[in-house]
């Protein structure tokens, strides 16, 4: 038993283990994919979505045929005794006689059918459980635009890490086969020490900035891991590369044409949303002042007796049935109603202007995000080809210092300038699909119903 134990502990941490470090090799359309399917966000989005449902059907049972029944028992310890005038039995006038109405136990049971015939405030609540629907509908596209928003955003964010961290390896090893070099010269005699500090200096900052983004790099990857709905443990593989991406933001030149149709943004629709409610909240603020009409229909059975013999075969039970209607109208509440109704009013003309002023945001995001986008694409080609320039000034400095034609200060400048024209490049590319996907999710293009 003590061996089977060990080994089923074993197995089960093994097991554990596994499952932390499941690994997977994702591209970037399959973290779309993963995020709208899995994700936290995308997950209780769709659970909103499935609560509008059932909610608009609790609403449209209020006026569907309402069945209860209940059973009663009541058990008298002491019987209440009323008093009559003697007269009644034969007695002395002027005097009474005790007399016990009630019975020492009674049971009723009972089964009531009510249903709603006309209620206007009824009527309101169907037409917003529709529109409570359609927004939730609404608010789950909304909710998906952003989660692929956000999944491209730190599927992005994590390859400008991985790059990050390949061109600083790259940049440690040129400055240590440098640093190794002038060493050697340096211990000849025919190099200045200062010339080995300038270049550990820059050796030290690139061992220093490399840890940062090793570090940097396992953040992103639990970052997206958290995006996409996966244990931010996970082993993720990356399958597409920074610059292939960068080039696909390149190829739509159909996205800069497109026309901004503000009724079809998912802003604009929301907004609207808001606008219908107001309306039909307006509108049961005026239905308070209709008549409500029901009927009911009720059936039961008592019996009584000083025993509890009601599950007796033999017991008697009395049968009896209600059949009626109920009509209730309202009169006069003190103004209550119409100042309730004035005030709805202002709330519906309040989310009017609210839509007015979302037509005009929605334009002015779309006008920044296109400019952004516009701006995006230039930086990017600026960018690369500032990076050729200063790949190759880095290269000249090189080799004029290793011929003693400049000195390890100028060489350390036109290094600083590469990793600095490294970096933008690297900047330029995350900005470039950022703004791309900014704009798409602004015109919900392309769409991820």
């Amino acid at each position: 038993m003590k061996y089977i134990l060990s080994l089923s502990i074993l197995m089960m941490s093994f097991t554990g283990f596994t499952q932390e470090q499941q690994a997977y090799k994702i591209s970037l359309q399959d973290a779309i994919e993963r995020a709208l399917d899995s994700s936290y966000v995308a997950i209780n989005a769709k659970r909103d979505q499935l609560k509008a449902l059932k909610q608009k059907w609790e609403t449209t049972a209020d006026g569907l045929p309402q069945i209860s029944a209940g059973v009663d028992y009541n058990y008298n310890p002491i019987i209440r005794i009323t008093p009559l005038p003697a007269e009644i039995t034969g007695g002395e006038p002027g005097t009474f006689v005790p007399v016990a109405f009630d019975v020492r136990q009674n049971m009723n049971a009972s089964a009531t059918l009510n249903q709603l015939i006309f209620d206007g405030s009824y009527i309101v609540a169907l037409k917003a459980a529709k529109t409570f629907l359609e927004y939730s509908k609404n608010a789950n596209d909304k909710t998906r635009l952003e989660v692929r928003q956000s999944a491209i955003n730190a599927y992005a964010n994590t390859l400008v890490v991985k790059s990050n961290v390949g061109i600083i390896k790259n940049n440690k090893e040129t400055a240590k086969k440098n640093l190794n070099e002038t060493q050697r010269i340096y211990e000849e005699g025919l190099a200045e020490q200062e010339e080995v500090e300038q270049l550990q200096i820059t050796y030290q900052e690139l061992s220093n900035q490399l840890k940062n983004a090793e570090r940097n790099l396992n953040l992103t990857k639990q970052t997206l891991c958290m995006v996409l709905g996966l244990p931010v443990n996970s082993d993720l593989e990356l399958t597409d590369d920074l610059e292939s991406l960068a080039q696909d933001q390149l190829a739509d030149f159909n996205l800069m044409e497109q026309q901004l149709n503000v009724e079809q943004t998912i802003d604009y629709k929301i907004a609207n949303n808001l606008v219908k409610q107001r309306e039909l909240e307006w509108q049961l603020e005026r239905s308070k002042a209709l008549p409500t009409l029901s009927a009911f229909a009720n059936y039961g059975a008592t019996t009584f007796g000083d025993d509890f013999i009601f599950f007796d075969q033999n017991t008697e039970w009395f049968r009896f049935s209600t059949v009626g209607v109920s009509l209730s109208i309202p009169i006069f509440s003190s103004l209550k109603r119409a100042k309730s109704s004035q005030r709805a009013e202002i709330a519906m003309m309040q989310a009017e202007t609210e839509l007015r002023q979302s037509v005009e945001r929605i334009k002015l995001e779309f006008n920044q995000a296109k400019s952004d986008y516009n701006f995006a694409l230039e930086n990017y080609q600026i960018s690369q080809a500032n990076l050729d320039l200063a790949v190759r000034i880095e290269q000249k400095n090189i080799i004029k210092y290793k011929e003693g034609i400049s000195s390890s200060f100028e060489l350390r400048q036109a290094q600083l300038q590469l990793y600095n024209a490294q970096n933008n490049y690297l900047q330029s590319m995350l900005s470039l699909i950022n703004s791309k996907t900014s704009l798409e999710t602004i015109l919900n293009n392309p769409n991820v119903n």
